[in-house]
């Protein structure tokens, strides 16, 4: 991940925290949902932790979720 993309991937995860919530799931339904392991999960909506997701991971996440990918591309508050 390019350093200069890190407050982005930071603010994602934290979306992605604040709508698996919202939905009330578990990040391990999520998880199990999207095909990765909880500690991947945990490591992207983990705001100390910069890691990186995939397009395929987000529009799985953004399906599950049933939120529109790009809300979590936009630039603003939740």
């Amino acid at each position: 991940m390019k350093l200069e993309y890190a407050e982005i991937y930071r603010r994602m995860g934290l979306k992605i925290n604040y709508y698996r919530k919202l939905r009330g799931m578990t990040q391990e339904e999520l998880a199990e949902k999207i095909d990765k392991n909880t500690s991947y999960l945990a490591s992207v909506e983990a705001p100390n932790i910069d890691r990186s997701l995939s397009l395929d991971a987000l529009l799985d996440i953004a399906r599950v979720l049933d939120v529109p990918a790009y809300k979590f591309l936009k630039d603003d508050d939740i």
